[in-house]
């Protein structure tokens, strides 16, 4: 992401689909540690990045490599963008890998899987130095274009995710190539597998992949104005919210000084922090994200299918022109959001009397939670186990898919939850209604901030779903959270 200066795995090279065992590794020293497991599918990624065009791509990196283990990372692409239209900066990505080194084998005492920053460094590609689509055609095949089609290849079942913080470019140059070379058959084939999330459009070869690549999956805020994009939620100042967590005071004390050389290399915001992470915050397993529905919402946002109308949208945050879209993309959703305050004496949370209502409000609603999961993580960078904090793991007593009745009565528990440092855990059970298809009003049990509640469903007459969240929060500091999504079918009497 671009902010105008007028604007306000364990084996990364992982071929085969398969679920991972993730186990949270206990350091010898530490006498109250516990093993905890959960298996994950690793989600592919190939990030295409104009690095230096903006402090926040490095600031990303960071942030991505500490996720490195849980995600099969398969290549690191610098690319151009209209903020820097004529220059690459692979020395950069480098620089960030150099940092990481230093730190993984401090991380492999918190959770298995890092991969050496030799593995990271193997990944690093080239894109055209050239502008959007004066770098698509024949003859413009570039080291990136050609190894996301090597990537798509591989004999894996698995998608692949494009994770655009810049322009797009290198992989509309591959699209390109595939339409010509391959048969119309071995072409679907190969399209169907990519899963693309653009920040926005920085160059004009989006809106010519999405008009040509008609079934491509796509998910973008388009529009040349920023301020109407969805992930501007990870670091737009929200009125009558706590900002603390992206001001530059809290960076400096949990992220940049004190942990590390990863740290070391985190810059200082100059437009907006890290405004390219939410192209890969949703890929993070953690019991909310569901990669492969969006509509679902989790911490990269919560966006729908359909085609936009772009006849009212300001204008003036970017460079590159909007223009009519030809089909249904992953797009801005809104969410009506009621935060939970914590309160000193008696019920330890209560809904506040404010809400909020927008885009934004998609991705904002959990950033306190992916901001402490990523201070969490520096603090890998240079703890030992025991001092560290680890993230709880819900553990639900019935399936995570129920069927009930209009009407009848159900429960949900998640007394079995644990936390592999011993902490307290707080439990908060809440609807999430532009999740589901039932829109009304749900109530979700007397108290919500126990492991048991009980539930009524609601009368209708035709069949809805209800999605359940559960949100398990440990006191370990920084406290870190981790979810359950209970999705309930309600069937008319």
């Amino acid at each position: 992401m671009k902010f105008s200066r007028f604007a306000t795995y364990t084996g990364i090279f992982s071929l085969e689909y398969k679920m991972i065992l993730l186990t949270v590794l206990c350091i010898s020293i530490s006498p109250f540690c516990e093993v905890s497991a959960q298996e994950i599918a690793k989600e592919r990624l190939i990030v295409l990045t104009d690095i230096e065009a903006d402090p926040d791509d490095t600031q990303s990196l960071v942030r991505l490599f500490l996720y490195a283990n849980q995600l099969d990372i398969k290549g690191l692409v610098a690319t151009t963008s209209c903020w820097m239209t004529a220059t690459i900066n692979p020395a950069s990505i480098q620089k960030v890998i150099d940092a990481y080194g230093k730190v993984q084998p401090n991380l492999l005492k918190h959770e298995p899987g890092y991969p050496s920053a030799e593995r990271l460094s193997a990944l690093i590609k080239r894109g055209l130095p050239k502008y959007g689509m004066s770098g698509v055609g024949k003859g413009m095949d570039s080291e990136g274009s050609d190894w996301i089609i090597k990537v798509l290849e591989e004999d894996d079942e698995r998608p692949l995710w494009i994770s655009v913080w810049g322009g797009v470019n290198t992989l509309a140059q591959a699209l390109h190539k595939i339409r010509e070379t391959k048969s119309k058959e071995k072409a679907q084939e190969l399209i169907a597998k990519l899963r693309v999330y653009t920040i926005s459009d920085q160059d004009d070869s989006g809106i010519w992949i999405r008009n040509n690549f008609p079934d491509l999956f796509y998910i973008v805020s388009p529009g040349d104005y920023y301020a109407d994009a969805t992930w501007t939620g990870i670091n737009a100042f929200i009125k009558g919210n706590d900002n603390e967590e992206i001001s530059n005071s809290w960076i400096a004390d949990n992220i940049q000084q004190g942990h590390g050389a990863l740290g070391a290399v985190y810059p200082d915001v100059a437009w907006g922090v890290e405004g390219d992470t939410p192209a890969f915050l949703s890929l993070i397993p953690n019991g909310l994200n569901q990669a492969e529905k969006p509509e679902w919402g989790g911490w990269g946002g919560r966006y729908e299918l359909y085609q936009p109308d772009f006849s009212k949208t300001r204008k003036g945050g970017s460079i590159v022109e909007i223009s009519p879209e030809t089909r249904p993309i992953w797009t801005n959703a809104t969410d009506h959001y009621v935060p939970y305050l914590p309160k000193e004496y008696g019920r330890t949370v209560l809904p506040d009397t404010a809400s909020f209502t927008g885009y934004r409000e998609t991705l904002w609603r959990w950033r306190d939670d992916f901001q402490n999961d990523f201070a969490a993580r520096m603090d890998w960078c240079y703890q030992s186990f025991a001092a560290a904090n680890h993230p709880p793991v819900p553990v639900l007593s019935h399936p995570e898919k129920l069927t009930v009745t209009a009407g009848e009565q159900f429960t949900l528990d998640a007394f079995d939850s644990t936390d592999p440092d011993g902490d307290n855990l707080s439990f908060l059970w809440f609807h999430y209604p532009e999740a589901g298809s039932y829109k009304g009003d749900f109530s979700v049990g007397a108290a919500n901030n126990v492991h048991l509640v009980h539930l009524t469903a609601p009368e209708l007459e035709q069949e809805a779903s209800l999605h359940i969240i559960l949100k398990l929060t440990d006191k370990g500091v920084p406290a870190l959270s981790r979810y359950k999504r209970v999705m309930v079918t309600v069937k008319p009497k």
